[in-house]
Protein backbone atom coordinates (compact mmCIF):
# COMPACT_ATOMS: atom_id res chain seq x y z
CA UNK A 1 0.00 0.00 0.00
CA UNK A 2 1.14 3.24 -0.91
CA UNK A 3 0.55 6.81 0.69
CA UNK A 4 1.37 9.56 -0.87
CA UNK A 5 1.90 13.19 0.84
CA UNK A 6 1.78 16.64 -0.36
CA UNK A 7 4.77 18.48 0.73
CA UNK A 8 5.80 21.87 0.20
CA UNK A 9 9.54 22.26 1.16
CA UNK A 10 12.61 20.12 2.30
CA UNK A 11 11.20 20.48 6.63
CA UNK A 12 7.78 18.41 5.44
CA UNK A 13 9.87 16.30 3.00
CA UNK A 14 11.88 14.70 5.95
CA UNK A 15 9.43 14.93 8.57
CA UNK A 16 6.50 13.06 5.71
CA UNK A 17 9.14 10.38 5.00
CA UNK A 18 9.80 9.80 9.02
CA UNK A 19 6.30 9.52 9.62
CA UNK A 20 5.56 6.50 7.35
CA UNK A 21 5.08 8.17 3.84
CA UNK A 22 5.78 6.44 0.88
CA UNK A 23 6.08 9.13 -2.03
CA UNK A 24 5.61 13.03 -2.12
CA UNK A 25 4.19 14.82 -4.12
CA UNK A 26 6.55 18.54 -4.42
CA UNK A 27 4.45 21.47 -4.85
CA UNK A 28 4.30 25.51 -4.35
CA UNK A 29 1.39 27.38 -3.89
CA UNK A 30 -1.25 25.09 -2.27
CA UNK A 31 -3.90 27.96 -2.02
CA UNK A 32 -3.79 28.00 -6.03
CA UNK A 33 -4.03 24.43 -6.94
CA UNK A 34 -0.34 23.58 -6.50
CA UNK A 35 1.94 24.72 -8.97
CA UNK A 36 5.05 24.33 -9.96
CA UNK A 37 7.76 24.74 -6.88
CA UNK A 38 11.12 27.12 -7.61
CA UNK A 39 14.71 25.86 -8.61
CA UNK A 40 15.80 26.03 -4.64
CA UNK A 41 13.22 24.06 -3.29
CA UNK A 42 13.21 21.55 -5.95
CA UNK A 43 16.94 21.29 -4.92
CA UNK A 44 16.58 20.75 -1.72
CA UNK A 45 13.71 18.59 -1.06
CA UNK A 46 15.34 15.86 -3.25
CA UNK A 47 18.44 16.56 -1.12
CA UNK A 48 16.33 15.79 2.24
CA UNK A 49 14.98 12.70 1.25
CA UNK A 50 15.17 9.10 0.13
CA UNK A 51 11.76 8.97 -0.91
CA UNK A 52 10.33 9.22 -4.77
CA UNK A 53 9.34 12.65 -5.35
CA UNK A 54 6.62 13.79 -8.12
CA UNK A 55 6.94 17.45 -8.69
CA UNK A 56 4.63 18.97 -10.15
CA UNK A 57 4.75 20.38 -13.44
CA UNK A 58 1.84 23.66 -13.80
CA UNK A 59 2.69 27.06 -14.58
CA UNK A 60 -0.29 29.16 -13.58
CA UNK A 61 -3.48 28.33 -11.74
CA UNK A 62 -5.60 29.55 -15.09
CA UNK A 63 -6.88 26.38 -15.62
CA UNK A 64 -5.49 23.44 -17.79
CA UNK A 65 -5.47 24.49 -21.35
CA UNK A 66 -2.07 25.55 -21.93
CA UNK A 67 -0.64 27.97 -25.04
CA UNK A 68 2.13 28.02 -26.18
CA UNK A 69 4.30 29.89 -24.36
CA UNK A 70 2.64 27.87 -21.23
CA UNK A 71 4.37 24.98 -23.02
CA UNK A 72 7.76 26.68 -23.24
CA UNK A 73 8.08 27.14 -19.60
CA UNK A 74 6.88 23.74 -18.79
CA UNK A 75 9.75 22.58 -21.29
CA UNK A 76 12.76 24.72 -19.13
CA UNK A 77 11.03 23.43 -15.90
CA UNK A 78 11.36 19.91 -16.90
CA UNK A 79 14.78 20.15 -17.68
CA UNK A 80 15.58 21.46 -14.70
CA UNK A 81 14.30 18.79 -12.80
CA UNK A 82 16.46 16.51 -14.55
CA UNK A 83 19.45 18.38 -14.16
CA UNK A 84 18.97 17.94 -10.30
CA UNK A 85 18.23 14.41 -10.43
CA UNK A 86 14.22 14.41 -10.20
CA UNK A 87 13.08 11.08 -11.10
CA UNK A 88 9.14 12.40 -11.26
CA UNK A 89 6.59 15.10 -12.71
CA UNK A 90 2.93 15.62 -12.05
CA UNK A 91 1.21 16.82 -15.13
CA UNK A 92 -2.12 17.43 -17.00
CA UNK A 93 -3.78 19.17 -20.04
CA UNK A 94 -7.46 19.89 -21.70
CA UNK A 95 -8.22 20.98 -24.42
CA UNK A 96 -10.98 23.34 -24.59
CA UNK A 97 -13.72 20.79 -25.23
CA UNK A 98 -12.69 19.36 -22.11
CA UNK A 99 -10.64 16.31 -23.62
CA UNK A 100 -7.47 15.05 -22.87
CA UNK A 101 -4.69 17.22 -25.21
CA UNK A 102 -2.92 14.50 -26.30
CA UNK A 103 -0.76 16.95 -28.72
CA UNK A 104 0.54 18.84 -25.45
CA UNK A 105 1.04 15.54 -23.61
CA UNK A 106 3.03 13.84 -26.28
CA UNK A 107 5.41 16.23 -25.99
CA UNK A 108 5.85 16.20 -22.09
CA UNK A 109 6.74 12.69 -22.44
CA UNK A 110 9.00 12.89 -24.69
CA UNK A 111 11.11 15.56 -22.94
CA UNK A 112 10.18 14.02 -19.79
CA UNK A 113 11.72 10.34 -21.15
CA UNK A 114 12.82 8.18 -17.94
CA UNK A 115 10.74 10.30 -15.58
CA UNK A 116 7.86 8.73 -13.77
CA UNK A 117 4.54 10.88 -14.61
CA UNK A 118 1.58 11.35 -12.51
CA UNK A 119 -1.72 13.25 -14.64
CA UNK A 120 -2.57 15.09 -11.88
CA UNK A 121 -6.14 16.10 -11.10
CA UNK A 122 -7.02 18.02 -14.46
CA UNK A 123 -8.56 14.67 -15.05
CA UNK A 124 -11.16 16.05 -12.67
CA UNK A 125 -12.48 18.55 -14.94
CA UNK A 126 -12.76 16.33 -18.13
CA UNK A 127 -16.02 15.86 -19.83
CA UNK A 128 -16.02 11.98 -19.66
CA UNK A 129 -13.67 10.37 -17.40
CA UNK A 130 -14.03 6.93 -19.27
CA UNK A 131 -13.16 8.51 -22.34
CA UNK A 132 -10.11 10.35 -20.70
CA UNK A 133 -9.30 7.03 -19.46
CA UNK A 134 -9.13 5.19 -22.49
CA UNK A 135 -7.20 7.90 -23.99
CA UNK A 136 -4.83 7.65 -21.00
CA UNK A 137 -4.63 3.95 -21.52
CA UNK A 138 -2.63 4.38 -24.40
CA UNK A 139 0.23 6.33 -23.08
CA UNK A 140 0.03 3.52 -20.21
CA UNK A 141 4.07 2.81 -20.80
CA UNK A 142 4.82 6.48 -19.64
CA UNK A 143 1.68 7.46 -17.44
CA UNK A 144 2.27 5.26 -14.53
CA UNK A 145 -0.96 7.14 -12.95
CA UNK A 146 -3.66 9.17 -12.70
CA UNK A 147 -4.77 11.56 -9.14
CA UNK A 148 -8.25 11.72 -9.45
CA UNK A 149 -11.41 12.27 -7.09
CA UNK A 150 -13.60 10.56 -9.30
CA UNK A 151 -14.87 14.38 -10.70
CA UNK A 152 -16.47 15.40 -7.34
CA UNK A 153 -14.63 17.38 -5.05
CA UNK A 154 -13.92 14.71 -2.45
CA UNK A 155 -13.11 11.21 -3.07
CA UNK A 156 -15.76 10.09 -0.51
CA UNK A 157 -18.68 11.15 -2.64
CA UNK A 158 -16.99 9.63 -5.66
CA UNK A 159 -16.17 5.94 -4.43
CA UNK A 160 -18.42 4.43 -7.10
CA UNK A 161 -16.40 6.29 -9.59
CA UNK A 162 -13.09 5.68 -8.46
CA UNK A 163 -14.48 2.02 -7.90
CA UNK A 164 -14.63 2.04 -12.31
CA UNK A 165 -11.35 3.60 -12.81
CA UNK A 166 -9.70 1.23 -10.29
CA UNK A 167 -11.15 -1.86 -12.42
CA UNK A 168 -10.52 -0.23 -15.17
CA UNK A 169 -6.79 -0.07 -14.67
CA UNK A 170 -6.71 -3.74 -13.82
CA UNK A 171 -8.25 -4.55 -16.30
CA UNK A 172 -6.51 -2.95 -19.17
CA UNK A 173 -3.08 -2.43 -17.09
CA UNK A 174 -3.62 0.91 -18.12
CA UNK A 175 -2.35 3.76 -15.53
CA UNK A 176 -2.94 2.84 -11.60
CA UNK A 177 -6.02 4.86 -9.78
CA UNK A 178 -4.39 7.34 -7.20
CA UNK A 179 -7.74 8.70 -5.29
CA UNK A 180 -6.83 12.24 -3.43
CA UNK A 181 -8.58 14.89 -2.61
CA UNK A 182 -10.55 14.89 0.95
CA UNK A 183 -9.31 11.72 2.33
CA UNK A 184 -8.32 11.81 6.06
CA UNK A 185 -8.89 9.12 8.77
CA UNK A 186 -12.08 9.15 9.74
CA UNK A 187 -12.97 8.72 5.91
CA UNK A 188 -10.02 6.39 4.56
CA UNK A 189 -11.58 3.06 5.72
CA UNK A 190 -15.02 3.68 3.98
CA UNK A 191 -13.54 4.44 1.17
CA UNK A 192 -10.69 2.03 0.73
CA UNK A 193 -13.06 -0.77 1.61
CA UNK A 194 -15.52 0.60 -1.22
CA UNK A 195 -12.88 1.45 -4.04
CA UNK A 196 -10.17 -0.75 -3.25
CA UNK A 197 -7.36 0.80 -4.46
CA UNK A 198 -3.44 0.77 -4.17
CA UNK A 199 -2.22 3.84 -3.50
CA UNK A 200 -3.52 6.77 -1.75
CA UNK A 201 -2.55 10.78 -1.90
CA UNK A 202 -3.32 13.06 1.06
CA UNK A 203 -3.50 17.00 1.66
CA UNK A 204 -4.88 18.71 4.68
CA UNK A 205 -6.39 15.25 6.42
CA UNK A 206 -2.85 14.43 7.36
CA UNK A 207 -2.29 18.03 8.94
CA UNK A 208 -2.73 19.32 12.56
CA UNK A 209 -5.73 21.22 12.36
CA UNK A 210 -6.43 20.15 8.88
CA UNK A 211 -4.29 22.66 7.66
CA UNK A 212 -1.52 23.40 5.37
CA UNK A 213 -0.37 26.32 7.49
CA UNK A 214 0.49 23.64 9.80
CA UNK A 215 2.94 20.20 9.94
CA UNK A 216 1.66 16.81 9.45
CA UNK A 217 -0.03 14.95 12.00
CA UNK A 218 2.28 11.42 13.01
CA UNK A 219 -1.12 10.27 14.75
CA UNK A 220 -3.30 10.83 11.74
CA UNK A 221 -1.05 9.20 9.55
CA UNK A 222 -0.16 6.32 11.84
CA UNK A 223 -4.36 5.76 11.74
CA UNK A 224 -4.07 5.28 7.85
CA UNK A 225 -1.01 3.52 7.73
CA UNK A 226 -3.13 1.04 10.28
CA UNK A 227 -6.49 1.70 8.54
CA UNK A 228 -5.08 0.27 5.44
CA UNK A 229 -2.84 -2.48 6.49
CA UNK A 230 -5.68 -3.76 8.59
CA UNK A 231 -8.10 -4.35 5.45
CA UNK A 232 -5.59 -5.91 2.80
Amino acid sequence: MIIEMIVQDEVEAMQAEAYGANRLELVSAISEGGLTPSYGTIKRVLKSTHLPVQIMIRPHSNGFVYRDFDWEVMKEDISIIKELGGTGIVFGALNSDGSIDEQLLEKVIKHASGLDITFHRAFDEVTSQQEAYKTLTQYKYEIKRILTSGGKASCADATKELKWLVEQSRLTGGPAILPGSGLSPENIATVHQQVDAKEYHFGSGVRLEKSFHHGFSEDAIKQIRRTLEGTN
